[in-house]
Parts: C-alpha cells; sequence; structure tokens
C-alpha cells in the first residue's frame, strides 16, 4: 500500500480512538437502510445483539418495509419507525450507526451521506459500485473520523482468522498464489419486456444517482446484480467474499497488471455481466491470484462452490463452506490432508464486532480501506471483461493511464440526484 493511503489509515486509527467511547451500557440506535432480502437477515442479526435498537427502517418498496416489519414483530423488538427517504433517517441525531443493504449501486451513495452526517456505517459489499466511488467512501470516513465496516464477514469468521493465522505462520512454506473461485449453478432469468412501475415502489428513489432507464423485473429484486447500471455481476457478489480472503492470505493490497476474460457462455437471458469468467492479478512483490468464476456449474471446485486456495511451497490450504460449515483444510506438499477445521463459527460475529467498535472506537476487522482494495480486484476483472483486454493499473492515481476505454470504467455516469456523490 503507499505510504499516502497507509498514513491515511493510520490518521483515522488516531482519531477514532479520540473520540469519546460509547459505554457498554449505553444503547446504540441503528437505521438500516435497504430492507431486502440481506437487510432482513442484518435487521434479525442486529435486533438479537443486547444493548442495539433498531430505531429506524428505510427502503424504497413497501412490501420489503412490510416484511421488514414482521421479522421484527417476531424478534420481539420495539416496533422501527419507517421511511422511503434516507435523508430522514440520517437527519435523526438519535441514530449513531446505519447498516446500508441496498443494490450496490446505492452502497457508496448511501455511505459518503451516512459519514457526513455524523454515522458509523457497516456496509455490504462490495462497498462501491466503481472504483472511484471506493476512495470517495474513504474520504468520507476519514473526514468524518467516523467507523466504516464492510460486509466481508470472513474478517471476523473465527475458523476463517485461524486459517489466515496458520498460513501466516509458515506452516505451508513461502505462500505465492492464490485462488478464489464462485462456482455454483445460478438461475436463467428469462426475459422480460419494461413494465408499470409496481404499487408501492417509489422508483426515482430506488433509481438514486444511476442514470434513468424504465423499470423493468429482470432489473428489480435480487436481479439486479446482473445488470451493469445497478450490480457488479457475480464477481462483486459472491467474488467480494473469496477476493478478500484470497487477497488477505497472500498479504497484498493493490494489483499492478490485470490479465484475462469473461462473457455470457450458457445464459441466454437478460443477464448483461459474465457467467463465465478468469482473472489473473499481479502484485509488485511476484505474488499472483486468480479469479475464477462459472455460475452454470451443478457442482464446486475441492468440494467448495466458493472458496479460496492458498498455495505455499510445504503445502496448500483451502478455506470454504464444507457440508454448510464455514472451515478449511490444510494439505501438506504430497496432497495429503493434514488437518481440518470448522469449530466455533457464529454467523451474527461480525455484526457484533461492527458495534463493538463503535462502543470503543477501535477500526474494526472489515475497515473501508480494506474493503476497497478488495473491491478494486471485482472492478477490474469486470473491466477486463467489458473492454475485452488485460490492463495495467496505477496504485498511486487509482486509474488505469493510457487506456482510455478502460479508464472510463474507473468511475461512472451519474444523473443529477441529491444522491450523487460529491468531490468526483
Amino acid at each position: 500500500m503507499n505510504r499516502r493511503y497507509f498514513m491515511m489509515g493510520a490518521a483515522l486509527a488516531a482519531t477514532a480512538v479520540r473520540r469519546k467511547a460509547v459505554a457498554a451500557s449505553d444503547q446504540v440506535n441503528v437505521g438500516i437502510i435497504g430492507v431486502g432480502g440481506r437487510g432482513r437477515h442484518l435487521l434479525g442479526s442486529y435486533g438479537k445483539i443486547a444493548g442495539v435498537n433498531v430505531k429506524t427502517l428505510c427502503d424504497a418498496d413497501k412490501a420489503s418495509l412490510e416484511k421488514a416489519q414482521a421479522v421484527a414483530l417476531k424478534l420481539g423488538i420495539p416496533k422501527p419507525s419507517e421511511t422511503n427517504d434516507m435523508r430522514r433517517m440520517l437527519e435523526d441525531k438519535g441514530i449513531d450507526a446505519v447498516v446500508v443493504t441496498t443494490p450496490d449501486h446505492w452502497h457508496a451513495p448511501a455511505a459518503i451521506l451516512a459519514a457526513d452526517a455524523g454515522k458509523d456505517v457497516y456496509v455490504e459489499k462490495p462497498c462501491s459500485h466503481n472504483i472511484r466511488e471506493g476512495r470517495l467512501m474513504i474520504d468520507a470516513a476519514r473526514r468524518n473520523g467516523r467507523l466504516m465496516q464492510v460486509g466481508t464477514q470472513s474478517r471476523s469468521r473465527e475458523s476463517t482468522v485461524r486459517a489466515i493465522e496458520l498460513i501466516k505462520s509458515g506452516k505451508i512454506g513461502r505462500v505465492l498464489m492464490a485462488k478464489a473461485w464462485n462456482i455454483q449453478l445460478r438461475d436463467d432469468i428469462g426475459h422480460k419486456e419494461d413494465g408499470p412501475v409496481p404499487p408501492g415502489v417509489d422508483y426515482e428513489t430506488w433509481l438514486g444517482p444511476a442514470p434513468w432507464i424504465p423499470f423493468n423485473e429482470n432489473r428489480f429484486h435480487y436481479k439486479w446484480h446482473w445488470h451493469w447500471h445497478f450490480g457488479t455481476g457475480d464477481a462483486g457478489n459472491d467474488g467480494a467474499h473469496q477476493i478478500d480472503i484470497a487477497r488477505w492470505a497472500l498479504g497484498v493490497s493493490y494489483p499492478t497488471r490485470v490479465s484475462g476474460s469473461g462473457r455470457k457462455v450458457f445464459f441466454k437471458d437478460d443477464q448483461q455481466t459474465p457467467d463465465t469468467m478468469l482473472a489473473n492479478f499481479d502484485y509488485e512483490d511476484g505474488k499472483s491470484m486468480i479469479w475464477e468464476q462459472r455460475i452454470w456449474n451443478p457442482y464446486g471446485m475441492n468440494g467448495i462452490e466458493n472458496g479460496v486456495g492458498v498455495y505455499g511451497t510445504e503445502g496448500m490450504v483451502h478455506i470454504g463452506q464444507y457440508n454448510r460449515r464455514w472451515g478449511y483444510k490444510v494439505f501438506d506438499k504430497d496432497g495429503k490432508q493434514i488437518q481440518h477445521d470448522d469449530a466455533g463459527d457464529d454467523d451474527a460475529i461480525h455484526q457484533r464486532k461492527f458495534v463493538e467498535c463503535i462502543r470503543s472506537r477501535q477500526l474494526p476487522p472489515a475497515d473501508i480501506m480494506e474493503g476497497h482494495l478488495s473491491a478494486i480486484h471485482c472492478h477490474l476483472a469486470n473491466i477486463v471483461a467489458r473492454t475485452g483486454h488485460n490492463v495495467t493499473f496505477d496504485q498511486e492515481t487509482e486509474s488505469i493511464p493510457a487506456d482510455p476505454a478502460a479508464n472510463a470504467q474507473v468511475k461512472r455516469v451519474y444523473r443529477t440526484h441529491w444522491g450523487t456523490p460529491k468531490l468526483l
């Protein structure tokens, strides 16, 4: 990591410690922006944490708010207030932190607005819709002295933390390469014509600063992942998790060169994003990472659908879910399994650690800088796929110099909207 950004991170750590810590006995009031499937899951997590009050829910779809209220009722927590305009939530001085679980195109705008409003932020992965937005998120967190944690749960998952510690201990020798993969069977979403906005949906707010296009069911709930306007494909969806673990295990930050390809080879539907992708990331220290994606296979790789392989001179480690239990396996240099650890994991530990950091003012396990570095990899893999050629990345400017077609995708085009990030 270059010196400028390292010093910025150190400055935030000092600032965070200096700010008054929240006493463990004090209530932490949370607002959730986006209460679709993932938002309702996190409502369940935060609603069960002692000392946390989910105060407000925000969504542009009235039906999602109704489903979220049903979750709150089942949890037995006080009924949260609700709004379809996040600005009303951010104006509430009684809210300490917000959880951003919107579609990807709203991640950065909402997180930046929240940090500027004095809120700590938990934002789902990938933290940004494009590379430039990630840098703006870091700047917003740093200038406001706010904590910003990304929803890459492996940074808190106990078995994954143990796997990384084992790798860094030298047990598998000198680590030179890692591989992250997403091998699973996704659904064919078919074809849909543009149509009327469903009752109860505030489509203008849902679009936010993204360029206006007509409503289409195949670009709405969850299916937005596969449209470039709103999502980042499976590289940003599942890949954000696996790429983050692989980068963590390698101990690398920015890639210098990215090569590979990505395209649709199987699905003949409305998805714009690749169903097949292979990207190779090279680093200054000679290490490499591979990202492999096939979302049309009814099987995984090495017994794992979404996993990571870390390769050293004396052995290798596989990290992922085995029979729905997170863990890792260690193999010696002859390929013999010598260890399997899948004990002690807790699905909500990442959220609890975020609340602990709100109280202590310590940087969270998945700080926005780490989330940004991993998201850069997702975005660069997509840029290689969309342009059809390899790219060289400049870490000092976070750009792709001497390549106008690729560099144009480091940012995005916004429409005039109150959520458009400033300082572009």
